[in-house]
């Protein structure tokens, strides 16, 4: 029988430390997974980035090279208007050559001035009176309002140049810009709305923002939430933001000087970057709600398994009980004191049945005298101990302090606690429970002598199957814990414990609960 219990708990504490070492041996696994998953997914994420980089790369380079095709071309037409300008000076010169005195050659001068065939030009008087039109809208030459006020555009636009004829009050020419030189105008103007909004705002896959110099006044933007785009202070948030992602591109444009166009990364390399840590949070919760569930369903087997075992050994134990009963009511008259003795373990045999019974029903928590308890537990026990184990019970300052205790069960729990207290010491030492009131709670500290707990076991002692002797099965504490936090609301832990220096026991209870409770002495 003792071979076999021994090899029965060896087994039991071997199952347990190979349990610890498959937790060991999963969370190192799991922690593989999760770091080979976040490697693996940041270099995605890396090579998409890069990507998407070298996409706006690209995208700034062809917006810089446009703007650049852009002025050049507002260059071009610059040259056209100087050359207009030359041709309007020649003509002024040959007006001025035609009126003149000297018996020259005007053949010249009159192809000059019927070669002009584009630019609008008008000489007047000092006065203003038309002298002279040339390429000029007939509904506007022949309406004076309507002539003056184009004379007075192109003032504006061109200084006038004067034309002095010997003889001759000194006149004035007028002119602007040709149809070709309008039309191209047009055209520039629209390369630029094109520039503007195809280029750089159709094209980009990134949110862009496109600002004029003061880098406050948006004139476009791309990609941005309207609700952003409508509230100001936002928008100068984002460009801020923007500007120090990237540097801005600084875009030189005709007739808009000096503009620049904020950009920052796609929402795609945004998601990117965080999908790894939220695919992680997912399975972490789908990992940890499947544990629970786990849990839960495996709590709710090991108790059944507890009840059902509590039950039947309850069961078991009273027809044998009853039987003992009747026998000693035989011999009562032959050998009292025998009878007595036997009818000890009698009592104390229905006391283990009355546990075993309440094991899974609801218990009867009643008003207890704690300090009365503890003490007619220890009294009960200290006969049955080795001789040099000591035991006191430190009586507190309220005696009658009372608790809301099922009696039978509590009383298990600290047998449990000193029993193991016991082992501990290797049967020589000292055990010491202590009453210690603290606001709505009442705590109880065993304490005993023995050769202590290691730091790493202070949670671990109270798992089913541990256990560190020979001849153990690893349930003592387990029950323990189960009837004091399951039936009485409580804790129960390791105060404190170091290998060598003893081991605390602490069981804390709410007192008050049944203020109304019988008291049992």
């Amino acid at each position: 029988m003792d071979r076999t219990h021994f090899r029965t708990s060896r087994r039991t504490m071997d199952l347990y430390s190979r349990k610890q070492r498959w937790k060991l041996v999963l969370a190192t696994m799991a922690l593989l997974i999760v770091g080979a998953s976040l490697w693996y997914s940041n270099t995605i994420v890396e090579r998409v980035r890069a990507e998407e980089r070298r996409k706006v790369e690209l995208w700034a380079e062809a917006v810089k090279n446009r703007a650049e095709l852009v002025n050049y071309t507002e260059q071009l037409f610059n040259r056209l208007r100087e050359e207009e300008r030359k041709k309007v000076q020649l003509f002024a010169e040959a007006m001025q050559r035609l009126g003149g005195n000297d018996e020259t050659d005007f053949s010249f001068y009159l192809r000059v001035v019927s070669d002009n065939t584009t630019v609008p030009v008008v000489i007047t008087d000092e006065q203003g009176e038309k002298r002279f039109d040339r390429n000029m809208d007939s509904t506007v030459v022949n309406d004076p309002a309507r002539l003056a006020e184009e004379i007075k555009a192109m003032a504006s636009v061109y200084k006038p140049i004067g034309i002095a004829i010997p003889g001759v009050e000194r006149q004035l020419l007028y002119y602007k810009d040709s149809k070709v030189v309008t039309e191209l105008q047009e055209v520039m103007d629209g390369i630029i709305r094109s520039f503007i909004s195809e280029t750089v705002m159709s094209t980009a896959a990134v949110p862009v923002i496109y600002t004029d110099s003061t880098q406050k006044h948006v004139i476009e933007y791309g990609h941005i939430d309207s609700l952003i785009a409508k509230d100001s202070m936002a928008m100068r948030a984002r460009i801020k933001a923007m500007a120090q992602a990237n540097a801005p591109i600084a875009i030189d444009l005709p007739g808009k000087g000096r503009n620049y166009i904020f950009y920052e990364e796609s929402l795609v390399i945004t998601q990117l970057r965080y999908f790894p840590v939220v695919q992680l949070v997912i399975l972490g919760l789908f990992l940890i709600v499947a544990y629970a569930l786990f849990s839960i369903f495996r709590n709710a087997e090991q108790n059944q398994v507890w009840v059902g075992m509590a039950k039947e050994t309850a069961h078991q134990l009273g027809t044998p009980l009853s039987s003992l009963m009747a026998w000693m009511e035989l011999l009562k008259e032959k050998d009292p004191e025998a009878v007595n003795e036997m009818r000890k373990d009698v009592d104390r045999l229905e006391v283990v049945t009355e546990r075993f019974s309440k094991i899974g029903s609801a218990p009867d928590l009643t008003a207890e005298k704690l300090y009365h308890t503890l003490r007619a537990t220890v009294l009960y026990l200290r006969p049955r101990l080795p001789g040099r184990v000591r035991i006191d019970v430190l009586q507190p300052e309220d005696p009658d302090l009372q608790v809301p205790l099922n009696r039978a069960l509590f009383s298990w729990v600290v047998e449990n606690l000193i029993r193991n207290a016991v082992d501990a010491m290797e049967g020589e030492g000292s055990i010491t429970l202590e009453i210690i009131p603290e606001g709505a709670q009442v705590h109880v500290d065993v304490t005993d002598t023995g050769k202590g707990i290691p730091t790493s076991q202070h949670r671990t002692v109270f798992q089913p199957g541990f256990t560190t002797k020979k001849r153990g099965w690893g349930l003592g504490l387990s029950l323990s814990k189960r009837i004091v936090e399951q039936y009485h609301d409580g804790k129960i832990m390791v105060k404190k414990s170091a290998p060598g220096k003893g081991t605390t026991f602490r069981i804390s209870l709410n007192q008050g609960a049944l203020r109304g409770a019988l008291v049992r002495e």
